[in-house]
């Protein structure tokens, strides 16, 4: 199937989200010989930001944080943990469910002063 630009019609969307999230839309498009519906998924994220954890604990003695994972989306969401750096432990995996706030806890045991 080859697209001849001259054949194409832009079709314009304004999309204002108030929140983050998943948004479904339908468009229907009719003409005297053809209907056409097309399905539209917007996810809006909300900015990204940084956060800085800080770890106060005795050598030795494990400290957890629970870090909340917000799925303000219309479906439930697996995701993967990959921790970097030595003496950081927490679950592999978690499932968070649509419109859920899941803890994934952070575990710091430090092996020695630092």
């Amino acid at each position: 199937l080859f697209l001849d630009r001259s054949d194409a019609v832009e079709l314009p969307i304004k999309f204002i989200p108030q929140n983050a999230g998943c948004y479904h839309c339908w468009i229907l498009l009719k003409s005297s010989c053809d209907v056409r519906v097309y399905e539209i998924e917007c996810v809006v994220n909300t900015d990204r930001a940084e956060a800085e954890l800080e770890f106060v604990t005795p050598a030795y003695q494990p400290v957890i944080q629970d870090i909340p994972v917000n799925n303000m989306s219309r479906q439930e969401w697996k995701l993967e943990a990959i921790l970097e750096g030595h003496g950081f432990y927490g679950p592999p995996l978690i499932t968070v469910g649509l419109g859920e706030t899941a803890l994934y806890p952070l575990m710091f045991k430090p092996v020695a002063e630092c």
